[in-house]
């Protein structure tokens, strides 16, 4: 999507500033919680990669093969999510997130019961529809499950505003890029507490981010940068 297509109005309602922060405060904050309860990532799966092969060097096989199931989930997930924006269109977004909420809650309610592996498994895989569904904002290639590319868009659109010659909208651009940076920091933060104070409804705070999410995405028309 070109600045033009930005100015004029035309933003996806999936691309705009509050869902994608909504978004990356529920990314970081799954990360946190399966972090602190599985011991591995949900989003980030080159984490995942350099544990296992950590642990493989080391001949720790039992650890090493830990990290294997997050990383085939994570991929089921990104296969799922390239079907429904074949099969949905637009409304791969909204299914997206309908999907994530119900399988937050149903691993929730069965925290104490499902199999640590069942949890990692569900969880990684919404993970992965996330980060292949919603993957801009305002036009922009951005990430809300990590935020390395984020990290980098910041840094450049700030050089760029600095050192002179920055296209149209680079400081906006940079201010929104740290914002992701941020909220999801502030989600990490959130799921860590939450995680170890309310363990048994812990995935409930995700789940009420990504429901304003699916409001966002069924009733909010297109919108235009003010």
């Amino acid at each position: 999507m070109s600045t033009m297509d930005v100015a004029a109005g035309a933003i996806r309602r999936d691309e705009t500033v509050e869902i994608v922060l909504l978004l990356a405060f529920a990314g970081g904050y799954i990360d946190a919680y399966t972090w602190i309860i599985h011991g591995v990532m949900a989003n980030a799966q080159t984490a995942n990669v350099i544990f296992l092969w950590v642990y493989a060097m080391a001949g720790d096989w039992i650890k090493a093969i830990h990290f294997v199931p997050p990383i085939l989930a994570f991929t089921v997930g990104i296969v799922i999510a390239a079907w429904l924006r074949r099969v949905a269109g637009e409304r791969a977004s909204a299914l997206s997130v309908l999907v994530e909420i119900v399988f937050l809650i149903v691993i929730g309610i069965l925290h104490n019961r499902v199999p640590d592996l069942a949890g990692t498994l569900g969880i990684s895989m919404v993970a992965a529809m996330q980060s292949a569904i919603f993957i801009r904002v305002e036009g922009a290639a951005c990430s809300t499950v990590m935020i390395t590319g984020n990290m980098r868009q910041t840094v450049e659109n700030i050089f760029a505003v600095v050192y002179g010659g920055a296209p149209l909208g680079a400081l906006r651009k940079s201010a929104i890029f740290f914002a992701l940076c941020a909220v999801f920091g502030c989600g990490a933060a959130a799921g860590a507490f939450a995680t170890k104070a309310i363990p048994n409804v812990a995935l409930g705070i995700p789940v009420v981010a990504l429901l304003i999410v699916l409001l966002r995405c069924e009733v909010t028309p297109r919108e235009a940068v003010t």
